[in-house]
């Protein structure tokens, strides 16, 4: 069974391009420690294709290469934080629907190229660590992810409203230190949401 793991460098997180199947330091790989030990028996290929810094029409345009030549059984897709970040580095917006047409772009060509299962998680920003302002653009983008999830996804994890509630638990520091790419404490939380839907995902295939 193959895995698929799509995304920016939330997903990324420091893998090794050069190696196909090295799965960073991020959440992919606490989310596969956890399924190695849910499933000891089983035959996983998993496989990390997230690139920092991509936004959802970067991912449109690496679909054929990145997805649906890999043939994944499932792929998570977490995306959407650059489409708002580069309004604000770069004056290079992202529009909601700009945003919503290339990401259910992307979703089209997995349902109808492939025959993975979709797990889509929403994008995210945490609260005081500097980036308030991104909620200005940034939720419009996560109403139109949680719209597409109902149409195209298996499975929705709500991530935005898990790591706010995470953060009145813990030091918004150590779910992530500058309010969008997550620390140790934040990677292994959105593995402890996603593991286990990729399981229930696996039992059923």
């Amino acid at each position: 069974m193959r895995i698929l793991f799509q995304g920016d460098s939330v997903t990324d997180c420091n893998r090794n391009y050069e190696d196909f199947f090295d799965l960073g330091d991020g959440y992919v790989m606490y989310t596969v420690e956890n399924l190695k030990q849910q499933f000891p028996e089983a035959d996983f290929e998993f496989i990390n294709k997230g690139i920092s810094g991509n936004r959802t029409k970067d991912v449109l345009a690496r679909a054929r290469a990145d997805i649906v030549d890999i043939d994944p059984d499932v792929i998570t897709i977490l995306i959407g934080v650059n489409d708002t970040w580069r309004r604000f580095d770069m004056n290079d917006p992202t529009t909601a629907e700009e945003f919503r047409n290339n990401y259910e772009s992307i979703l089209k060509i997995i349902k109808e190229k492939t025959r993975a299962k979709i797990v889509m998680l929403e994008c995210f920003v945490i609260y005081g660590m500097g980036r308030d302002e991104y909620r200005e653009d940034l939720n419009a983008k996560i109403d139109e992810t949680r719209k597409l999830a109902y149409k195209y996804a298996d499975a929705f994890i709500p991530l935005d409203g898990i790591l706010a509630e995470a953060c009145m638990k813990v030091s918004p520091e150590l779910i992530s230190a500058d309010g969008v790419h997550p620390a140790v404490e934040g990677r292994k939380i959105i593995a402890s949401h996603l593991a286990p839907v990729i399981g229930n995902i696996i039992k059923e295939l």
